[in-house]
């Protein structure tokens, strides 16, 4: 396993130069460039917009340009285009931000789908599978931010709960259980939101494997041994339908980085999300390419993990 992970990791490292110099050449060859962001600013003038080309080497030839992004970026002086702030700080501002929201969300989804899933596919055609079954695909279709606006001026309107932002103001003075909790309330309702397409889609999944796997032969030797339902269930057909949910599991890690831009504009909650959509709006290149770079390395990790469950969870499996 261990020359796999390493030979593994070899080949990731050469797909992952690749993927930065694809990535830089599509965002420098797209209309527009930072120096135009603004152009019907009666203080910029053409003097301005080539001192700022001259100094983030937008002037200079494609390839240099990806040279000094990936010198600057291993170094640490990579700045924003925006604001002339170290890209780096930025992006780990709005990390520390967007982790415990892509936790909880992710751990309300697999808690509450799997569940679901496993007892829908066990009692299929009953009206819990029926029920659920048709409230999946409703949450599915239905406009996950209308949904989410419409419990916000609920909330407000009738209980007068603030819910937008990470903290409510004025309590910077108050206890320390007292802020711990506002954090606590204002984390929920967007992670709540933000996982309720993710347990329709997975709950669905989990159905389906779980259909398949337990009407093979081996799941019937298993009952016929005396074993019980829990342990045909839990210990022999969950685990050889996880396969497809190891690679889902895989796919999950970048979400830390794009986040939920539309969550995270609903509820004003400064994450990785917004902070990637609004350098497309200002054409903020470093932090934009950054970003896709973060993804990338997140994306290749995951596939990896992947790799190396699949092998746990199957011993069928060879490296």
């Amino acid at each position: 396993m261990l020359a796999f992970i390493i030979r593994n990791i070899g080949q990731r490292l050469i797909l992952l130069v690749f993927i930065s110099i694809i990535a830089h050449a599509i965002v420098h060859l797209a209309p527009g460039e930072p120096s135009l962001v603004d152009p019907a600013n009666p203080r910029m003038k053409a003097e301005d917009i080539e001192r700022i080309r001259a100094a983030f080497h937008l002037d200079d030839p494609l390839h240099v340009q990806y040279f000094y992004w990936m010198r600057d970026l291993f170094t640490g002086e990579l700045k924003s285009f925006k604001d002339n702030q170290p890209v780096l700080k930025k992006i780990w501002e709005r990390f520390l931000n967007s982790v415990p929201l892509f936790i909880l969300a992710t751990l309300i989804t697999w808690c509450v789908a799997f569940p679901i899933g496993i007892k829908a596919a066990l009692a299929r055609g009953t009206p819990f599978d029926k029920s659920t079954t048709f409230l999946a695909y409703f949450l599915i279709s239905f406009p996950g931010f209308f949904l989410s606006y419409i419990l916000i001026i609920y909330l407000v309107q009738t209980f007068d709960i603030p819910v937008i932002s990470m903290r409510t103001f004025g309590l910077e003075d108050a206890g320390t259980w007292t802020r711990i909790n506002d954090r606590l309330w204002h984390l929920t309702l967007p992670a709540i939101m933000t996982a309720i397409v993710g347990v329709a889609v997975l709950s669905r999944y989990v159905r389906s494997q779980m259909l398949e796997v337990i009407h093979h032969d081996y799941i019937r030797t298993a009952r016929a041994k005396g074993l019980s339902e829990d342990a045909v269930i839990y210990k022999h057909a969950l685990r050889n339908a996880l396969l497809p949910f190891i690679t889902m599991f895989g796919l999950m890690i970048p979400g830390l980085i794009s986040g939920s831009v539309i969550f995270e504009q609903i509820f004003a909650w400064p994450g990785m999300g917004r902070l990637g959509y609004d350098a497309i709006l200002s054409r903020d290149f470093p932090v934009i390419l950054t970003l896709n770079f973060i993804a990338a390395v997140l994306t290749l990790i995951g596939t990896l993990v992947s790799d190396v469950l699949y092998a746990l969870a199957d011993p069928r499996i060879k490296f």
